[in-house]
């Protein structure tokens, strides 16, 4: 049985902390294939400057590059937004009909998934929830558990090392003038520096 992972993000710009934890999400949770999605219209990121779809494509494209375990999905850039990951689980499970579906979430989401949009959709599709869980992060599983009955039997944890790369720090970094080289790719390095991106 086919076992994909759904790894969403802005990716502005996709960064080693990206790389780290799909790595270990793929590995850990066992799956045949990890979709990265980047989001066109996040709508929890409504009214927020975000880099054009096209150029993150690219710098996408770029960071997973070379790896056969890691595809790039662009199903929530072929529909209308603002995109939910409600409607993204379930396109993906009637695209692949038996598969198993986890959906990726980090460990600071999981308190707030219950205030998701369509939430029961997410749990009743997936197979499991993979919570890329950091060093001494703890959740309250009984509460979550009375707000969207059925999703503790749905997560599987993910242990990921403590990893403070921030997108919105090395646009910042890219826009002062700050070295960034080594949070990021070479190949998406030399993207940003050759197109001037962020600046």
């Amino acid at each position: 049985m086919m076992r994909i992972g759904i790894f969403g993000g802005t990716f502005d710009p996709p960064h080693l902390g990206h790389l780290i934890l799909a790595m270990e999400a793929h590995y850990q949770l066992g799956l045949d294939r990890l979709l990265w999605v980047p989001t066109q219209s996040p709508p929890h990121k409504q009214g927020q400057e975000i880099t054009s779809i096209d150029v993150r494509l690219q710098l996408v494209r770029a960071a997973i590059q070379g790896n056969p375990d890691f595809e790039l999905s662009c199903m929530e850039i072929d529909r209308p937004g603002p995109q939910y990951a409600a409607d993204t689980v379930r396109l993906l499970a009637e695209e692949n009909p038996g598969a198993e579906i986890c959906y990726l979430i980090g460990g600071d989401s999981l308190n707030d998934f219950p205030d998701w949009y369509d939430p029961a959709t997410i749990v009743a599709t997936c197979s499991c929830l993979g919570v890329m869980r950091r060093p001494g992060q703890v959740h309250d599983l009984k509460k979550l558990e009375d707000r969207l009955p059925g999703i503790t039997a749905k997560l599987q944890f993910v242990e990921t090392p403590m990893l403070e790369i921030a997108s919105s720090t090395i646009r910042d970094h890219i826009h002062s003038g700050i070295p960034y080289r080594y949070y990021v790719p070479e190949s998406v390095f030399r993207i940003i520096e050759n197109n001037r991106y962020y600046q």
